[in-house]
């Protein structure tokens, strides 16, 4: 059961499709500019910024997953 979770979630990340991380106002401003050079760029930086936020979330939850195995294993929980 692990494993089909772990290759399904190894799936989901590796098959993802290109998204759009601009309101429709900055994109129309942008685009309009530079021929949309300036647009790929803001989006860009607004999807490298968003990947900080899960990371935190993603490294509270694998520490909270590992203090909770260690005391499962010294028959704490």
């Amino acid at each position: 059961m692990k494993t089909k979770i772990f290759f399904i979630v190894l799936l989901l990340l590796f098959i993802s499709l290109p998204a759009e991380a601009q309101c429709s106002m900055c994109r129309a401003v942008l685009e309009s500019q530079d021929g949309g050079k300036a647009a790929k760029g803001i989006n860009n930086g607004i999807v490298y910024l968003m990947v900080f936020p899960y990371l935190l979330v993603a490294g509270v939850g694998f520490a909270v997953y590992r203090s909770r195995k260690k005391a499962r294993q010294r028959g704490e929980l």
